[in-house]
């Protein structure tokens, strides 16, 4: 079970909190307003009417303690920047801040946030790569050049062995696991004889833009 400390209790806080606790973890949320702070309690280990912005506070709250601590202040960047230089303080591991532009998020890079996310953007992304890429069932993007996607193969690919495909030297792409929806088992010691079928979901690390070119 692991401790986590969720800051800030909007939709993107509250949403957090909740399905963290509901993962059996021990989740601390905290906000200045009281209704939220109400609305979470039945959905947190502690709920807690407070001032995040303050040193003192915070520090009293065991923060250090946590295994990571998610910052969303909405609109208000000016907070998140400052409850996050106080958590770099306060030796705080893992530090996560919801940015609200990509300036934010470069100011919270430098004050000391470990992770800076884009909710919004990322959601976009993710929605518009599925209506473009109806066959990329879900992607992890490692960085601007790499990706592991999972995709339903081709039909042009049904009935071929992986080593007939070649991907790695047709398309620079590696698969590095295969998954039967029918079972539910995926495989990462894979034979390269294996015929693939209707069934199968090809996991594949690569670059998007090589694995975009399969997927069409």
């Amino acid at each position: 079970m692991g401790r986590f400390c969720v800051i800030g209790l909007g939709n993107f806080g509250f949403h957090m909190a909740r399905e963290l606790y509901a993962d059996n973890h021990e989740v601390i949320a905290i906000d200045m307003n009281r209704e939220r702070v109400q609305r979470i309690s039945n959905d947190s280990s502690y709920a807690i009417l407070g001032d995040a912005a303050n040193k003192e506070f915070l520090a009293g709250q065991g923060i250090a303690e946590m295994d990571a601590v998610i910052v969303s202040t909405g609109e208000r960047s000016h907070l998140a920047t400052l409850i996050t230089l106080y958590l770099k303080e306060l030796k705080v591991k893992n530090i996560v801040v919801k940015a609200v532009n990509e300036d934010h998020g470069r100011i919270l890079d430098r004050v000391g946030a470990h992770e800076v996310i884009f909710p919004e953007k990322d959601m976009a992304v993710k929605i518009a790569t599925n209506l473009s890429r109806p066959n990329v069932l879900d992607t992890l993007e490692l960085g601007d050049n790499l990706t592991i996607a999972e995709i339903a193969p081709p039909a042009s690919f049904i009935g071929k062995s992986l080593i007939e495909l070649d991907l790695r030297k047709k398309h620079n792409i590696n698969v590095i696991a295969i998954k039967d929806v029918l079972t539910d088992v995926s495989t990462t010691f894979i034979d390269p004889n294996h015929q693939l079928r209707d069934s199968d979901l090809l996991v594949l690390i690569g670059n998007p833009v090589d694995i975009q070119k399969i997927d069409n």
